[in-house]
């Protein structure tokens, strides 16, 4: 007969370990392999074993705030991690290639960290809904980003960025994509196809025009342009059902008169 130690060792679904001094987690933890949600974060954990793969009935797992500087291999074995994995407020300045075999993984974030790229695997992450990544020092996103067909938040804020790869465009389900804070000099020719969008965060980067395909966000309530370059408005953004739009901060020499047709309807301008 099991002892009650034991029994709880083999039956428990959820562990939390949260604000200790560890840097390693206890071995006994891997061989709790009923888990279902692992959360190990506020710590000091300085690394994560290849032990995590026996886990394979996690379905969310929180490794945020902490001094990891690598994630295992081992993690994209994982089979069973859907509901979210936390990676935000270490150090990291990569994933893991095999991170695209958490192919029902629906929530990802690993922003505050220190990541310059991203695995070309990250497009094989199908099931994804919102995958945040803001504040670290992205260059590029790789251009399998547009097979995250289910995505509908991205949120890149406060990096690098110089370009957008065209195939963010594909992403026929994004409702907010947040780009504030980047080195951007535009936006894709062909955002237009992004038909759900509703909330466009441009803040902060260097965008000087405005692609015409931008009056085909019909969704489109929040755009936030503040702090660029931009000069001219296309009249297109006149028809967009927009409740606030953010202009602040921009050389715009004239501003059009359908901005006064926005306010009558309700948008929240701000010059």
């Amino acid at each position: 007969m099991s002892t009650p130690t034991s029994h709880a060792m083999t039956t428990r679904r959820e562990l939390t370990i949260r604000h200790t001094e560890l840097t390693v987690l206890p071995e006994s933890v891997w061989s709790e392999t009923a888990l279902e949600v692992l959360n190990v974060s506020n710590n000091k954990l300085v690394s994560v074993p290849d032990a995590i793969t026996r886990l394979q009935a996690v379905r969310s797992l929180d490794l945020g705030h902490n001094a990891l500087r690598a994630i295992p291999g081992a993690i994209g074995g994982l089979s069973g991690l859907r509901d979210y994995l936390y990676l935000s407020h270490n150090q990291l300045v990569e994933l893991p290639q095999t991170i695209g075999g958490l192919a029902r993984l629906r929530y990802l974030n690993a922003s505050d960290n220190q990541l310059v790229r991203l695995p070309e695997s990250i497009g094989d992450l199908t099931s994804l809904i919102e995958l945040r990544l803001d504040n670290n020092r992205l260059l590029s996103l790789p251009p399998s980003i547009g097979r995250l067909a289910a995505l509908r938040e991205l949120n890149v804020a406060h990096n690098d960025l110089v370009e957008l790869p065209d195939t963010v465009t594909h992403l026929e389900s994004l409702r907010m994509l947040n780009l504030e804070s980047n080195r951007l000099s535009r936006l894709p020719d062909a955002i237009g196809n992004l038909a759900d969008l509703t909330e466009l965060n441009v803040r902060g980067n260097g965008v000087a025009e405005l692609p015409a395909s931008i009056g085909r966000l019909t969704a489109l309530t929040m755009l936030d342009l503040r702090a660029n370059g931009i000069r001219l408005l296309p009249d297109a953004l006149a028809a967009l059902p927009l409740r606030k739009l953010d202009l602040r901060w921009n050389p715009i020499g004239h501003y059009p008169t359908w901005l006064d047709e926005l306010e009558a309807r309700g948008c929240t301008v701000y010059r």
